[in-house]
């Protein structure tokens, strides 16, 4: 190797040192900054019950397509929406119910000036992720994670390096904080990535796979067997919500109650009994916004046993689904 080559390959680790140097002390800087903005953000999305929308225009775009992917594989269903794309049709993609994460170094342009106003007319929240939180997007979001001041490291003036990782390593800091605070553990990222390949279906919310009405076998409490029994036939799950006079769940039947039921009561005419008297009284229940792979465990952790079926409730305590196991197999779990 000559002088010359080898002067220049430790110029080039002496500047690669430099940069990695300059990217961990801004991070570092960037940490110390941080205030309740950020818990603001992750309560924010956490509360949210559809998707997360990821934005960005530049290296921010290139930034947020990574983010978004985060999230996902993280248990927070969400997908990049290009600015400029969302002006000609992509718009569509975005629902009330969603919420957007929008990255940008200044938090100007006039691509996001077009794509704020579409969040705003669908209610949707924003979470800014900025150096500056007196810019257009700051003043335009629910809530600002503002960076502060990021000198951009490298030899090349002006050239996206240190903000561009700040800025991914905050999305990140979002993701882990989101799936904390869901309560997404490590059986359920395994769940997501069946032979290391993302399944996006099994983000799905239970609400998204559940049996729903006019499906949904319900009977109330005053109904005989013989009614429960038919509701049980007709809806296909092995079982019939049971309901009281303000339709809210108070139990179960089943298949095995039934079974247990003739078994113990011989020849008494069963059938003509209320579902009162032999429905099972506590049913496990699950909510609807409920990741499929936590319903999952719910079911195979049941005590005394594994069970088969989850009845979805809403708020008031209502029957709103029932999640079988069936179903959720079919979307990879073994």
């Amino acid at each position: 190797m000559s002088g010359a080559a080898s002067r220049t390959g430790v110029d080039a680790l002496e500047a690669a040192r430099a940069l990695l140097s300059a990217q961990s002390a801004a991070l570092a800087a960037v940490a110390t900054r941080l205030d309740d903005g950020f818990a603001r953000a992750v309560s924010l999305l956490a509360a949210r019950r559809g998707k997360i929308v990821v934005s960005g225009i530049g290296k921010s775009g290139l930034v947020g397509r990574k983010v978004a992917a985060t999230l996902t594989s993280t248990g927070a269903p969400a997908f990049f929406l290009h600015p400029v794309e969302a002006l000609h049709g992509d718009a569509g993609l975005v629902e009330a119910g969603d919420a957007a994460i929008v990255l940008s170094k200044s938090g100007a342009g006039d691509e996001l000036a077009g794509l704020l106003p579409l969040f705003a007319r669908l209610d949707v929240p924003i979470v800014a992720l900025t150096e500056h939180a007196d810019s257009p997007l700051a003043r335009a979001a629910t809530v600002v994670v503002a960076y502060g001041p990021v000198d951009e490291a490298g030899t090349v003036p002006g050239a996206p390096t240190t903000s561009t990782l700040v800025s991914m390593a905050l999305g990140d800091a979002l993701a882990a904080a989101l799936a904390r605070e869901r309560g997404f553990a490590a059986a359920d990222f395994h769940f997501l990535h069946p032979g290391g390949v993302l399944g996006r279906r099994a983000s799905m919310r239970v609400d998204q796979l559940m049996h729903r009405a006019p499906d949904l076998p319900v009977v109330r409490t005053g109904d005989s067997v013989h009614a429960g029994l038919l509701a049980i036939m007709a809806g296909r799950l092995g079982l019939a919500c049971v309901v009281d006079e303000a339709g809210a769940l108070c139990g179960i039947l089943t298949d095995g109650d039934l079974k247990r039921i003739l078994l113990a009561r011989g020849g008494e005419n069963v059938l003509a009994l209320p579902v009162a008297e032999v429905m099972s009284r506590h049913p496990r229940t699950i909510a609807g916004d409920a990741l499929v792979a936590a319903a999952v465990r719910e079911m195979e952790d049941n005590e005394p046993g594994p069970i088969t079926a989850l009845v979805v409730v809403d708020s008031e305590g209502r029957p709103s689904g029932v999640l079988h196991l069936h179903d959720c197999i079919r979307l990879g779990v073994r």
